[in-house]
């Protein structure tokens, strides 16, 4: 009995302490971290150990990773560019102070080699996921040996530094894997310019991808959008002996990170969804097609929402009108008039507010001189084409001028920064003319609103008093043309509003599928079981009651099996509601555009969902009983059932043509740019052939995997149709 005792109280111990070694976060010099054993952050958030990458890979790797997320997240890798093919190496401590990954063969994998040495040395893997090389009784991170935070991979987590060191000769870059199964250096790569006008540049290959736009002294004159706010405080260091940026959540049960996706090439903020038990994407860069490097070209200036994005800047023209009507901007624009240089009266600068500061690959900076001599500087140098305050704090200081082209300008409306470019002075005349025209319209319109201000006080209540009965009016309305839809024969059901809460948790974030122009997309469970996607018209919709009214009456005239069916609707309460069969694999875009799941889409499986969106689209235009001109034809619009069936969606744009009527006009133009036809985007004229060459797109885009908007051929054409076109022209012509 004495010795079951001692053998129990023997097994507790070597229990107890096994469990307290594998709970350790520091190694020292006469301890291994083998591949059975890991190292975990004080707090329990981080665990840095041996993984395999993805399913089938046969490579394993020394990596650091969120220790209690259940889908394995790794946040940095050691060895990424040569990786371990067995099972029995070491992470070791040297006697000079080294950290080394050693084979089996006892041959160096990997090492991290600190510049300066420490008395007794150990590796510790912090609570912030950095895994720092230390003197055992110096904590002080100025004083740290090594550390991974200054070696990133793919991932810029909170409270590590993205930008440069001049004393440690640091210039940290983020670089994506190659794939989701390779952690090796993929193309995509993240890095700040060390330059006295530093900016972060995005890189696909040797390819400028993306630019934040110059340091201002108060933000990158193109990425505004990184204020600090309610969840994440961004911070901005700039000196002579560094630059850069690091960031902190200020609520710490927050799990939040950036990284580089290579398989959409986005730089993207992640954050952990306890409830969904997924990553939720909080923001993305680029963000749109102007974000996009260079879109329009030299002296071209993107305008997000406009269509088209490019235009040239005043005072400038097309350097080709075939080529930019046909919204190919590579060659950019050029001056209307010529001028010459350093004579008096003929040539001058014009000022363009609120734009991103051009490229500064080819830009001379002086922190010391004024505006004024900054003009005179630029004047006098012929191959100057702008000039500007390179600091924006205050009243403005310093000297920015670009030689040469200006590359990669865009409106930042409520941000970016004042830009002077050279323009013959007949040029900058007529704008200063056009500029005093604009004014004296100003004061009017002031004075006009002075006066109304009065009058607009006085039917304020009246219009508050009317919203009431305005709302009743639009639901009425609605209700009317349901009835006029049951005279045709057809009906659209009612679903109650208590219903649909309950079906879908009172439209609470974990069951919410994803978000459109019409507003956010939930999936519901009914009493009898049936699963429905429920879409909710949101306050601050693109879309309005027009394009719900719009999409009601003619799902309820639609039925075809390539055509996503609608089971009913609900305007109750301020709410207005459309419900629809739920379809298990979500859009074809999550499909196309992922390298993971684009493997699921064999070239069958691709022809079944071509043929089916042609029949649905057939259908709309041929077979209905009104012709129905979809005009927002994409790949997030085809949803995709249990067995990948294609089904056409989102009908609120769509318009109907009575009769023999096959096109129509309108003066607002709306849809997705890189779908819609030249003639809708420029005129606002659209018919049957407008959803022909959005599905020429798409077709197009599934038989590459590529997006259309997206700058896949930076040497060819801004986007995959300019791409194919030059292709066929260089094999048939």
């Amino acid at each position: 009995m004495a010795m079951l005792t001692i053998f129990l109280l023997v097994s507790k111990l070597i229990f107890f302490f096994s469990k307290f070694a594998a709970a350790t976060d520091t190694i020292n010099q006469f301890e291994s971290l083998e591949d059975n054993t890991t190292l975990v952050s004080n707090d329990g958030t981080f665990e840095l150990g041996f993984f395999i990458p993805g399913s089938t890979s046969p490579n394993r790797y020394l990596g650091i990773w969120y220790k209690n997320i259940p889908i394995r997240t790794v946040v940095w890798v050691a060895n990424r560019e040569t990786p371990i093919k067995d099972n029995s190496s070491k992470l070791n401590i040297t006697p000079e102070g080294s950290l080394v990954l050693l084979n089996q063969n006892k041959t160096v994998i990997w090492s991290a080699n600190p510049t300066t040495k420490g008395v007794v040395v150990v590796a510790q893997l912090l609570d912030s996921g950095n895994l720092v090389l230390r003197d055992e009784k110096d904590t002080n991170p100025e004083n740290y040996l090594w550390q991974s935070f200054d070696n990133p991979t793919d991932t810029f987590l909170p409270g590590m530094k993205l930008g440069w060191d001049l004393k440690k000769g640091l210039n940290t870059v983020l670089t994506a894997w190659k794939n989701w199964d390779d952690p090796s250096p993929g193309d995509f790569t993240d890095i700040t310019l060390r330059t006295n006008y530093p900016e972060e540049v995005m890189w696909k290959g040797t390819t400028k991808y993306w630019r934040s736009g110059p340091w201002d002294g108060t933000k990158f004159s193109g990425n505004p959008s990184v204020p600090s706010n309610a969840i994440v405080n961004y911070t901005i260091v700039s000196n002579k002996d560094e630059f850069y940026a690091t960031y902190s959540m200020t609520d710490k049960s927050i799990i939040s990170r950036i990284v580089m996706n290579q398989s959409l090439y986005v730089r993207q903020r992640l954050t952990w969804n306890t409830d969904s038990q997924t990553w939720r994407v909080s923001s993305e860069l680029p963000g749109d097609l102007c974000d996009h490097y260079n879109t329009c070209g030299a002296f071209g200036i993107c305008v997000a929402g406009q269509a088209p994005v490019c235009k040239c800047l005043d005072g400038f023209k097309p350097k080709s009108p075939r080529n930019w009507n046909q919204m190919n901007w590579n060659q950019g624009c050029v001056h209307n008039q010529t001028w010459s240089c350093r004579e008096k009266n003929k040539d001058g600068f014009t000022k363009f507010s609120n734009v991103k500061a051009p490229d500064t690959e080819r830009s001379w900076v002086n922190a010391s001189m004024t505006l004024g001599e900054c003009r005179v500087k630029c004047w006098e140098n012929c191959s100057c084409m702008a000039y500007a305050n390179s600091n924006i704090r205050g009243e403005g200081s310093g000297c920015a001028i670009w030689i040469g082209d200006l590359l990669d300008i865009r409106l930042m409306p409520n941000a970016g920064q004042d830009l002077y470019i050279r323009l013959a002075v007949s040029e900058t005349a007529q704008q200063s003319h056009d500029q005093k025209d604009n004014s004296n319209k100003k004061v009017v319109v002031i004075a006009s609103t002075i006066s109304s201000v009065i009058a607009m006080i006085l039917i304020f209540i009246f219009i508050y008093w009317s919203y009431r009965n305005k709302n009743k009016e639009i639901i009425t309305g609605i209700e009317a043309k349901s009835n006029e839809s049951q005279q045709e024969d057809f009906e659209l059901p009612l679903f109650d509003l208590v219903l649909i809460a309950q079906a879908t948790d009172h439209f609470s974030d974990h069951k919410k599928l994803g978000e459109g122009g019409f507003g956010p997309v939930y999936k519901g469970t009914l009493p009898d079981g049936q699963e429905v996607a429920v879409k909710r018209l949101s306050q601050t919709s693109r879309q309005g009651l027009k394009e719900f009214k719009n999409e009601v009456m003619l799902c309820a005239e639609l039925q075809h099996r390539n055509l996503v069916k609608v089971l009913g609707c609900c305007f109750q309460d301020d709410e207005k509601l459309l419900i629809y069969e739920y379809m298990s694999n979500k859009s074809l875009d999550v499909f196309l555009f992922d390298s993971s799941r684009s493997k699921l889409l064999d070239w069958p499986k691709r022809f079944c969902i071509i043929n089916g969106i042609a029949r649905g689209l057939l259908y709309l235009h041929q077979d209905s009983r009104l012709r129905i001109i979809h005009r927002d034809l994409k790949a997030s619009n085809v949803l995709l059932d249990n067995e990948m069936n294609p089904k056409i969606s989102d009908f609120g744009l769509a318009r109907m043509c009575g009769g023999d009527q096959i096109e129509g006009e309108t003066s607002r133009i709306v849809g997705t740019y890189g779908y819609m036809a030249p003639e809708y985007a420029f005129d606002g004229l659209f018919s049957i052939k407008s959803d022909v060459f959005s599905f020429g797109v798409l077709l197009l885009e599934i038989v590459s995997g590529k997006k259309n908007s997206r700058l896949f051929y930076p040497n060819d054409y801004n986007n995959l149709i300019g791409h194919v076109s030059n292709s066929y022209h260089s094999f048939f012509i």
